[in-house]
């Protein structure tokens, strides 16, 4: 049996454009309240304008995932305006395109701090709620690159793959008291991020997402994350926006030395390339 999600408020970070954007949109037109946190204030107020003109209600929340505090405060904010936070979508996220050897420490860091401790700074206090009202739904946004080690971007690759394995173990943790737990897949997404990195490669070069069969706009994952709390035992476990790319990708994690040599093809060459002329190439 489907949930019903009307009346049902989510907490969404990294919700300025993008995916957190297109997801607030769809959460609203599923009759959830929105509690938005991202850094940059005023496309805040432009996504909750979009929800409201929808005749849903949203609340903005400037801060960092950088920041426990500002994380808590969206939970918390969530639950005076709205009442309650059903769902946490842990959404926020930079890339990262260097070789590891001339990646800096504070450069990997960053992209750690942003994509998986940014992450569970979100859901540690949207769980202390859920537990105690025995419902919830928690959504990590990894990547379809969480099956995949793509050279040049290990960093990313590497807290997709986190945020997905703490997924997986904290649907078994908290299946028992009635809380789900996703991560979602989407393939290459036309988003500010997508765009920054797709910006520094030569014509004809399309790794951030590649054959524009791989490229999905933004909305459709918002759909499917709200598809997912509609049907969290059916679809809500490992949510992916395309079967094909969940194909190619299942083929690449079985056959991993195949995987590699294309990967090498496709992104070491041009990469070696543009190290060579000093610009080691990093986006966020």
């Amino acid at each position: 049996m489907a949930i019903r999600l009307e009346d049902r408020p989510i907490a969404i970070t990294g919700a300025s454009s993008g995916i957190g954007a297109a997801t607030a949109v769809e959460c609203a037109r599923a009759g959830m309240p929105v509690a938005l946190l991202a850094r940059r204030a005023d496309r805040l107020e432009e996504v909750a304008a979009r929800v409201r003109e929808l005749g849903g209600r949203a609340v903005c929340v400037p801060g960092s995932v950088e920041d426990a505090g500002d994380c808590e405060r969206l939970i918390e904010v969530c639950e005076h305006e709205f009442g309650s936070v059903y769902a946490v979508f842990a959404n926020a996220g930079i890339g990262c395109e260097a070789s590891v050897a001339r990646m800096g420490e504070a450069e990997m860091r960053r992209v750690f701090e942003v994509n998986f401790f940014g992450s569970m700074n979100a859901v540690r206090p949207a769980l202390v709620r859920m537990r105690a009202r025995g419902e919830g739904h928690v959504l990590f946004c990894s990547s379809c690159l969480s099956k995949l080690a793509v050279p040049y971007h290990a960093a990313y690759c590497a807290t997709k793959s986190c945020q997905e394995i703490f997924a997986r173990s904290m649907r078994g943790e908290l299946r028992p008291e009635g809380i789900h737990v996703s991560s979602v897949h989407p393939i290459g997404t036309r988003t500010e991020m997508y765009d920054g990195i797709d910006r520094d490669k030569p014509e004809g070069s399309r790794l951030a997402g590649g054959p524009d069969l791989f490229i999905q706009p933004a909305s459709r994952v918002g759909r499917a994350v709200v598809w997912s709390m509609r049907h969290p035992t059916l679809f809500g476990r490992e949510v992916w926006t395309s079967l094909p790319g969940r194909a190619v990708l299942g083929l690449a994690h079985a056959a991993p030395g195949i995987s590699e040599r294309v990967m090498d093809r496709i992104v070491s060459a041009r990469m070696r390339r543009k190290e060579s002329r000093g610009n080691p190439g990093s986006g966020a």
